[in-house]
């Protein structure tokens, strides 16, 4: 009989106690006792965002596909929960069996964004396994972190047993075989983590150390064992039609944020924008074949019941069959009323749509493009691909075919940006606002409305842009309040509306996502201070860490407003990513020329992503 962790009163107290009981329709249920590997996966956000992470539920899938190995699910308990667990005592959960996450072999943790770094300490805490890894008990889980941010895993090296570098499903299971065998001959913690060092793409921060120079940058990465090797070279799953992809998700019971079945039809991209961490990490390109997404797409919605899915990629419009795939779901569905078709990130052309006027209600949605810039010189530096003319002929389409809502993402606070980029953010709106008006009377239903929103920009690990400075902290609300002030002086001002972030969270994601280990105390000292969630804007305390890089004589301008040799070693630099660094520099002195590379369909630029031996790499 499953007892659930948490008292009637306890549930009763708390929002949403659906986020903690589990039990939900796909969930898996084995008996612990019948498996030799527990497994606990981790998304440390409140479950409504966990739970709309396509990686968990990819590898959730996988890993309970072995009879020998049972994954459950833990997420970051909300702060009214959190206060009771520590002021009760009540150790950390899994959602599956209700056990203590003390009682599990692994705790993997998905690092997906940077704001998340006091909840990985949050959960650690509320575990009881020690949130140093120095300071685990022999009998603790292996701590294993993986996802986009352990491109830079170094401020969190020293919470973390393993990073796992690359896509989960390569090696997971030759360090589960190992694990079993670890187990049965007996040895030490540390002796499985040398062990698992020797696997390709596993990296354990214990097993280095790292000198700094005076100037504090990085002096040299040192091997501190034999089996610790260097590159740790990323992973990556050449075959996306033949590996594996969930039939049966999980079905949350309370609204989630993604709340709709996940179809990834590629992963990387081929279009080289300077600034995107993940159009270069995730290289070379691949596809999923046209009858494994049909077959994945039939299973999902039959056995779950949602009513949406999604078409997931980061540039969908370059999926080689979207239209043979997307019509098939039209087709499929036609006769199922309530089956909603969503695709992000298209390019606004006749199939498109043509597409979306089939599957959206043009009156209620609106149609989204990312300019990112708002010249053409700016956007040539970032090698966006994207001119004004293809931005205004988009939208004229879209006004003609029944749209009169366009949104519209930017960045501030991009390399060589100008004052006379920052107004161009507002002329391009007032342009295409001007264009609708000026369409004959037939197409024009009711006041266009054009709704900008501008991020700053935040030079990430392994783009070309990771050489970039940031802007001081007053500096990026400066020119969000140009760009503004712009808008509000323009014929169509009623038509635009501006929305900008926080200056204050880019800021610290710049830290969090240049620093070196030196950064990690001021983690702990923020956690222990109270900061947690701090990606939501009501829990953010930006003084409770600047105190904490005080207290640990951290200079936050070393990591942001700096500026970096193109000879510096840079705190990743021990990771292949299979893009060469030779070629980020060169595309980093391209745009300082302001000149477009080609992507990777029109020409082979040799970033170095051919060495996997396929994807687009390999098309021609």
């Amino acid at each position: 009989m499953r007892n659930l962790a948490l008292s009637d009163e306890i549930l009763l107290d708390v929002e949403k106690p659906a986020r903690y009981i589990g039990n939900e329709v796909n969930a898996v249920m084995k008996d612990p006792e019948s498996v030799d590997i527990r497994f606990a996966m981790c998304f440390p956000d409140v479950y409504e965002i966990g739970m709309s992470h396509l990686g968990i539920q990819i590898l959730y899938d996988m890993f309970n596909r072995r009879e020998d190995v049972y994954c459950e699910r833990v997420y970051s308990p909300w702060m009214d929960l959190h206060k009771i667990m520590k002021e009760e005592n009540i150790p950390l959960f899994a959602l599956e069996s209700q056990d203590p996450i003390f009682q599990f072999d692994f705790l993997g943790i998905t690092i997906q964004y940077e704001m998340c770094y006091t909840n990985i300490l949050q959960i650690l805490d509320l575990a009881q396994i020690g949130i140093y890894a120095k300071d685990r008990r022999e009998d603790a889980p292996i701590v294993i972190g993986g996802g986009p941010c352990t491109y830079n895993p170094e401020p969190l090296a020293d919470f973390f047993d393993i990073f796992y570098i690359g896509e989960g499903e390569t090696v997971y299971d030759q360090l589960f075989d190992l694990y079993k065998e670890h187990k049965k001959s007996g040895g030490s913690r540390k002796d499985f983590l040398r062990k698992a060092a020797l696997i390709e793409g596993l990296y354990v921060p214990s097993l280095y150390d790292i000198t700094y120079k005076e100037d504090g940058t990085i002096q040299d990465f040192i091997p501190l064992d034999e089996n610790a090797a260097l590159p740790i070279k990323k992973q990556v799953v050449m075959d996306l039609s033949n590996t594996y992809y969930p039939d049966k998700p999980v079905v949350p019971f309370i609204k989630v944020t993604q709340d709709r079945v996940v179809l990834e039809i590629q992963r990387g991209c081929i279009r080289g924008c300077r600034f995107c961490q993940a159009g270069m990490i995730y290289r070379p390109n691949r596809e999923r074949s046209l009858e494994m997404l049909k077959e994945k797409a039939v299973a999902m919605l039959k056995n779950t019941g949602h009513e949406d899915i999604s078409l997931s990629s980061l540039s969908s419009s370059d999926y080689s069959e979207l239209e043979e795939l997307t019509y098939f779901l039209i087709d499929e569905y036609k006769d199922k009323k309530g089956i909603n078709i969503s695709l992000p990130s298209l390019r606004i052309d006749a199939f498109s749509l043509d597409v979306m006027s089939r599957v959206q209600d043009i009156k209620k949605s609106s149609l989204t493009f990312a300019p990112e810039a708002g010249t053409q010189r700016l956007r040539n530096v970032i090698n966006k691909g994207l001119t004004e003319e293809d931005i205004v002929e988009g939208a004229t389409k879209a006004f003609m075919s029944g749209w009169n809502k366009v949104k519209f993402y930017f960045m501030l606070g991009l390399p060589t940006e100008t004052e006379e980029d920052q107004k161009g953010i507002a002329y391009l709106c007032e342009k295409v606002a001007m264009t609708y008006y000026k369409l004959d009377s037939q197409y024009r239903h009711g006041r266009v409305s054009i709704g900008a929103s501008a991020s700053f920009f935040v030079p990430k690990p392994f783009t070309p842009f990771q050489w970039a400075s940031m802007c001081p902290l007053e500096e990026y609300d400066k020119r969000a309040r140009r760009v503004n002030d712009t808008m509000r002086s323009m014929h169509n001002r009623k038509s635009l509306s501006l929305k900008w972030h926080d200056a204050k969270t880019t800021i610290l994601e710049g830290i969090l996502a240049r620093g070196d280990r030196k950064v990690g105390a001021a983690i702990y000292d923020a956690y222990q201070s109270g900061c947690i969630f701090d990606a939501w804007t009501e829990y953010f305390d930006y003084e409770k860490w600047m105190d904490a890089f005080a207290k640990n004589q951290i200079d936050p301008d070393f990591y942001t407003t700096r500026e970096r040799s193109l000879e510096e070693k840079f705190p990743w630099d021990f990771i292949d990513t299979g893009v060469t660094k030779t070629f980020l520099k060169k595309e980093w002195e391209t745009a300082m020329e302001g000149k477009v590379t080609p992507n990777c369909r029109m020409n082979c630029n040799g970033c170095g992503a051919a060495r996997f031996g396929g994807g687009v790499c390999y098309e021609n």
